[in-house]
Parts: C-alpha cells; sequence; structure tokens
C-alpha cells in the first residue's frame, strides 16, 4: 500500500512542509525510521530522532519548532495532535487489510442464520440456528457464533473466539483470538452434605457498540438477566469478568484483572493489571485502581486513585509505604531498648 504526502495530509487535514509527492510504503517508530515509511512526533523526549531519521515523512504538532536542522528528504505535516492523528492513520492502515467480502469453503452457516451484506467468514467458522450478523463483519477461521446470536454490523471476530448462544454484540465491537463470551457463570450451591450443585446460568452476556474485547479473556453469562458492557468500554487480554458484571461506558480494564459477580462498575473506570474487584460491589465514576491492587468494598466517592490491597487512597498508600519501608530499623530499636 502506497500513500503520497499530499493524500495523508487530506486524510488528516494537516498542513504539509516539503515534497507533497513523496510517497511511503509503511509506518515506522521515530527512533527506528527508514526509507519509504511514515513516522511522528508526539513526545518531545524523542526529539533528537527526527534530526536523523531516515524515515520519508514525520507527523508533528503545530507548535514543533525544530533546533536543528532536519533532514533534506524528511516531509513535515502538522497536525493539531500528532498522536491522535498517527492513530488514525493506523486505523485506516488496519481497514485496508481486512479481509475482502467471502465466505470461505468449510464454513457452517445455519439455514435460518441471517446475513447481512459484503461480510467475511472464514474456514471452519460455525454460525448457528438464528443468528444474525450484521454487515461488514468479519468472522476470522474457526470463530464459533452460537445459536439465536446477534452481532452488530462491522463486528469483527478474530480466529478461536467463542460466543455462547443468545449473547448480543453491537456494531464496531472487536473480539480478539480466543476470548470466551457467555460461558456459565460460576454459579454453584453446597446441598447437606456439603457437594456442590451446579445452579444453571440462563441469562446471557451483552455488548453494547464499540467494545473490545482482549485475546483469551472471559466473560460469563448472567445466572439470570444479563452480564453488560456498555458502549465503548475495552477490555485487554487475560481479564475475568464475572456473572451478571455491569460495567459502564468508556471503561477499561489491563491484563489478568478480574471482577466477581454481581458487581457493578462505573463510566470511565480504569483498572491496572491484576487488580481484583470483589462482587456485589459498586465502583464509583472515574475511579482509577493502581495495578495489583484489591478492591473488596465499594468505592462510593468518585475520581479517586486507589492502591494497595485493599485499596486506599494512593496518597495515603505511599505515606503508609514509607513507614513499612523503615520497619526493620523500628524493629532494630525495639529490640535494642529491650535489651537495655
Amino acid at each position: 500500500m502506497k500513500f503520497s504526502a499530499e493524500q495523508i495530509a487530506g486524510i488528516l487535514d494537516g498542513q504539509l512542509e516539503g515534497d507533497p509527492k513523496v510517497t511511503v510504503m509503511g509506518l515506522s517508530k521515530i527512533e527506528e525510521g527508514s526509507p519509504k515509511t511514515l513516522t511522528f512526533l508526539a513526545n518531545m523526549k524523542y526529539e533528537e530522532h527526527i534530526y536523523s531519521t531516515d524515515a520519508a515523512i514525520a507527523i508533528v504538532n503545530k507548535s514543533f519548532e525544530p533546533t536543528k536542522p532536519l533532514p533534506d528528504s524528511l516531509t513535515l505535516i502538522r497536525v493539531d495532535d500528532a498522536y491522535s492523528c498517527f492513530a488514525q492513520l493506523l486505523e485506516v492502515y488496519n481497514e485496508m487489510r481486512q479481509k475482502d467480502p467471502q465466505i470461505e469453503k468449510n464454513a457452517f452457516i445455519s439455514d435460518s442464520a441471517k446475513l447481512g451484506d459484503d461480510i467475511y467468514v472464514g474456514a471452519n467458522a460455525y454460525i448457528g440456528e438464528n443468528a444474525s450478523i450484521g454487515s461488514n463483519c468479519k468472522i476470522y477461521p474457526n470463530a464459533y457464533i452460537g445459536d439465536n446470536v446477534v452481532v452488530g454490523e462491522g463486528t469483527v471476530i478474530h480466529p478461536n473466539a467463542s460466543i455462547y448462544h443468545d449473547c448480543q454484540i453491537g456494531k464496531k465491537c472487536l473480539i480478539h483470538a480466543g476470548a470466551v463470551i457467555g460461558a456459565d457463570g460460576f454459579g454453584f450451591a453446597p446441598d447437606e452434605n456439603g457437594h456442590f450443585q451446579k445452579v444453571p446460568q440462563i441469562g446471557n452476556v451483552i455488548l453494547e457498540d464499540h467494545v473490545d474485547v482482549g485475546a483469551n479473556s472471559t466473560i460469563d453469562r448472567a445466572t439470570l438477566g444479563s452480564t453488560i458492557l456498555r458502549t465503548g468500554v475495552k477490555v485487554d487480554n487475560l481479564v475475568q469478568i464475572a456473572h451478571n458484571v455491569e460495567i459502564d461506558e468508556h471503561s477499561a480494564m489491563a491484563a489478568q484483572a478480574g471482577v466477581a459477580g454481581s458487581t457493578k462498575i462505573g463510566k470511565r473506570v480504569m483498572a491496572g493489571g491484576q487488580v481484583g474487584i470483589s462482587g456485589h460491589i459498586k465502583i464509583a465514576d472515574d475511579t482509577k485502581i493502581v495495578a495489583q491492587s484489591g478492591i473488596p468494598s465499594s468505592v462510593k466517592k468518585p475520581n479517586m486513585t486507589l492502591m494497595g490491597s485493599p485499596g486506599i487512597p494512593i496518597q495515603d498508600f505511599k505515606k503508609s509505604y514509607i513507614g513499612f519501608r523503615r520497619l526493620p530499623m523500628i524493629l532494630k530499636k525495639i529490640n535494642e531498648l529491650d535489651k537495655k
């Protein structure tokens, strides 16, 4: 794929400085810029690399003022926000790499399934009875779409992802390889002998529009009702979300985080890697949870940053940690006093 500086500036509504006809055939990081590639400079910590880069085109902020001569071969495209514009180009590039509409050999599609226009279904994918697949969807090889599943237009489901029966996936969602949506929630009740008896899980999972689910993440179906991820929620790889959890709009969870059953998470909540959140609690809007923290009870005040297990306000945690590091010295002094 080849783009000229003129075309890229048009896509980004940017200001050109240099040769409008110069072309690129790939993308590169600013510190690894190579000929015929496009790069960007958003973080000025990397400014030194722009003065020696071999890249043909660089996207920079309009405020960027060179302090040294730039390479003669470098064309600049000035924009309001270099980082977001580069991300926009990555999205365009990624869309161009998507599979062309077709149904490949050995894909199984139930006669009762409804398919929209311009979809791609890869080899050995399975689409069950009464499933509905929206227009412009991409279902990659070996993906499983169960009975009565609804998939909104423009959604991409990568290889070996499984979406169990009755689940609903919104528009322009992204489900990565190995993700499992709609497996049974962890519901068991001990009988009089202490033996666990399975509680049937008859609810479903609902993902609203623009939800991303990372590779090998699991989102369990509800016991009754629905496990719900609202619009714009982003889930990293290896995340576990239990039955009847609700995560509100534009929240995000990093890898290996886990949420226990029936917890309600607010809008724009951010949880770092390996965060554990207990069940049947509520997390207020705009809460930020530092990696490896544990949240055992409800967070009622919005816009707090929590750290530790149990999670406490981050400034309190830092003060406590200073005291914790002094414990060996304090114990030594206590022992000395005890001997005296």
